[in-house]
């Protein structure tokens, strides 16, 4: 056996596998980087616009607890609010300083904040005790108050503004992300499909050539050599082991058939002698029989005649049994063919005044005509021995989902229960035999059973109050499993 090197089916599966895991975990772990930069980024706006915004409150409350102290000073001459005022300033100052620092990416809100860092230098300057005295002074600084919150009230808007712009790019890039996850999934989930179809056109021709082979096996064709040339390692040495099992079917064939053929020489050669030796005394050529002496030949010719029967039975049966597994399928009208069979024997059911009909009808079916015809013939031959004279014989054709359906039905005396199990066995006989007919050799219904489990159908024998019920089923080619 040549050394073969190529992958395995396993191999080829479990790589497969790897890499469409790879692609898929690599495009997860990137989603998840994504989500998580995103997650951070959003908590970091989240934070920042609440301390911005926070900013703002504090800028605003200190810019009027500032005015406020500051005229509570002017009114009441008081230091402490002078230094409340220094401080509220200050606090401003700081809140300014602070949205300078950390919230000056929009180049509106900058200006607004250098505006106010100037304005509020140039009051912090005018805070002393000649304010008091000075009312030029004074009317100034409360101008200049009413500018900072102004300027606090466009610092406010200009600040939201900010963080919807911030608040919008993070959504710009959130989509964008998105979009690039959705085109690595879908890269991914190509990669796979292309991993997949590239194993499955790998796979699909030595698989096909396994099946085939197979198939051939299964109809007793033995002739072709069985090679799987292409695919896994794996498939081509079962390819090999298929080609050893053809081999080792078509000695056992040979064997069979080289059985056989000697048994029938062998006991055709003594049983023809015994046939001519009693057909010599039936023709008393050795002399004149006496009565008793007759009855002896009469019985050794009816064992005689017995005997070549169930040799030519057997023999019969061993060439259908093979012969079942080869089918040549055309189209077929099955009731013509069911009126050919019932017109081939036609002197048989006549002579006992028997009614055979067909009932029902159904498309044409793709099978064996020879074989169904011998189905249909040994069922029609089995009702006639079985049927009462003046009886009746029906077969009926109906289509279901799938399959066509044809029962024969006839008003014999049935088949007993005890039977019922194992009647299609081979040299298998019903306990209800007709009185005075010659019993058969029990392969009649076995042979029915062989012709229709090779076209993937089956017959089955079915309760009746009366007579036998037999029910065959073909299915469709399209749904036959081989």
């Amino acid at each position: 056996m040549p050394t073969l090197t190529k992958p395995t089916f396993r191999q080829l599966l479990l790589l497969a596998f790897v890499l469409a895991a790879a692609l898929l975990s690599a495009t997860s772990l990137r989603a998840l980087s994504i989500l998580e930069q995103t997650a951070v980024q959003s908590r970091s706006l989240s934070d920042a616009a609440v301390r911005q915004t926070e900013a703002v409150e504090r800028l605003n409350e200190r810019t009027q607890l500032f005015e406020r102290s500051l005229r509570q000073f002017l009114v009441l001459d008081d230091a402490s609010f002078l230094l409340r005022a220094r401080q509220s300033h200050q606090d401003a100052t700081e809140a300014v300083q602070w949205l300078a620092a950390n919230a000056g990416g929009d180049a509106a809100l900058a200006t607004s904040l250098r505006d106010w860092t100037r304005l509020g230098e140039t009051v912090g300057a005018a805070l002393g005790r000649d304010l008091l005295r000075d009312r030029g002074l004074q009317a100034t600084v409360f101008e200049q108050i009413v500018r900072l919150r102004s300027l606090n009230e466009q610092i406010a808007q200009e600040s939201r503004h900010e963080l919807e712009r911030r608040n919008d790019a993070l959504l710009d890039e959130l989509d964008r992300e998105r979009r690039n996850i959705a085109v690595m999934v879908a890269v991914a989930i190509g990669a796979a499909a292309l991993i997949a179809l590239a194993l499955a056109g790998w796979l699909a021709r030595p698989l096909a050539q396994i099946e085939a082979a197979i198939h051939r096996l299964g109809e007793g064709r033995l002739e072709a050599p069985i090679a799987v040339r292409r695919g896994p390692a794996d498939l081509r040495r079962l390819g090999v082991q298929l080609d050893w099992l053809r081999l080792r079917l078509a000695e056992l064939d040979a064997d069979k058939a080289r059985f056989v053929s000697h048994v029938s020489h062998e006991l055709k050669t003594p049983l023809a002698s015994l046939r001519e030796g009693v057909a010599l005394l039936e023709d008393e050529v050795p002399g004149v029989l006496n009565t008793g002496q007759r009855e002896v030949v009469d019985i050794l010719a009816n064992n005689v005649a017995a005997l070549q029967r169930q040799i030519e039975d057997l023999l019969r049966y061993h060439a259908m049994h093979f012969s079942a597994r080869a089918l040549v399928r055309v189209p077929i009208d099955l009731q013509a063919l069911i009126a050919s069979v019932i017109e081939a024997q036609r002197l048989q059911w006549q002579a006992l005044a028997l009614t055979v009909g067909v009932e029902g009808g159904a498309p044409a079916f793709d099978g064996d005509a020879d074989k169904l015809g011998a189905v249909i013939g040994n069922l029609l031959s089995n009702a006639i021995r079985f049927s009462p004279r003046g009886g009746a014989i029906r077969f009926v054709l109906a289509r279901t989902d799938g399959a066509t359906m044809l029962d024969c039905i006839d008003q014999g005396p049935g088949v007993a229960d005890a039977d019922a199990a194992r009647i299609f066995q081979p040299f298998v006989q019903g306990e209800r035999q007709p009185g005075g007919a010659r019993r058969g050799s029990g392969l009649g219904l076995s042979i029915v059973s062989e012709y229709l489990a090779a076209h993937g159908g089956r017959i089955v024998l079915l309760p009746s109050a009366k007579g036998a019920h037999f029910r065959i089923e073909l299915p469709d080619e399209s749904t036959e499993t081989t």
